[in-house]
């Protein structure tokens, strides 16, 4: 069985150079979105890698100690550090967010029923956003 290559355990470099007031705002982005991330490991419809994704880039533009603690993180970790290393979308992220995607066009569609061109213009952001998961692999490089 081919071994995957190891993840690198020392996140990227982190820019603080940022004024104390966007320093704070971004500091605050990511402690938002670790909360809505974890939500999401619990909450079948909501998702935790994109909102993981959001938290390590905010804590990059504000705090190394906190950028470091989720970028290393036990149950986190390995995901962001795939993504950030190679760009990789695991096969049940894929099938949840397109999941997710389609029952939200649905409700849209039949349950809310919004205006022909509201759900046309979120059909065509969802359409772009499945385009982009599927176009990314699935695993690391062998």
């Amino acid at each position: 069985m081919p071994t995957e290559p190891p993840l690198e355990q020392n996140p990227p470099s982190v820019d603080e150079n940022w004024s104390p007031r966007f320093r704070l705002l971004f500091l605050t982005l990511g402690f938002i979105c670790v909360g809505l991330g974890v939500l999401g490991a619990f909450l079948p419809l909501l998702p935790t890698t994109p909102f993981l994704l959001v938290a390590l880039w905010a804590f990059s533009r504000s705090s190394r100690r906190f950028h470091h603690w989720l970028y290393t993180h036990p149950r986190f970790g390995p995901r962001l550090q795939e993504w950030e290393q190679y760009g990789t979308v695991p096969v049940k992220v894929k099938l949840t967010s397109l999941s997710a995607m389609t029952v939200s066009f649905l409700i849209m569609a039949f349950v809310m029923r919004v205006k022909w061109h509201v759900l046309a213009m979120a059909g065509s952001v969802m359409l772009i956003g499945a385009v982009y998961v599927l176009s990314r692999p699935s695993r690391p490089p062998q």
